[in-house]
């Protein structure tokens, strides 16, 4: 339990950014998850649309520190290669 008001104003601030850093997980999760099922479906147009709405998304929340810039790129990187090889 916090005891100093420096340590209760640095434990609210955990709490708010905990509760952000979780719903810009969850967004990016839901687009690499768009960009997986489009690739599994073996629609090139459909995947290359859900690849370019993922990849501001995972950038934006690797700019804001949810996720280290470098995971946030392998995996546009990772992502852009099925999405390429799927098209031919």
């Amino acid at each position: 339990m916090a005891n100093t008001s420096s340590a209760k104003k640095a434990e609210r601030q955990m709490i708010r950014r905990t509760k952000v850093n979780k719903a810009r997980n969850t967004r990016m999760k839901s687009n690499v998850r768009a960009v997986e099922e489009a690739i599994a479906s073996g629609d090139p147009e459909k995947a290359t649309a859900a690849l370019k709405a993922a990849q501001p998304v995972l950038m934006r929340t690797a700019q804001k520190g949810a996720i280290h810039k470098k995971t946030a790129a392998r995996k546009v990187s990772r992502l852009a290669r099925r999405v390429k090889a799927l098209a031919g």
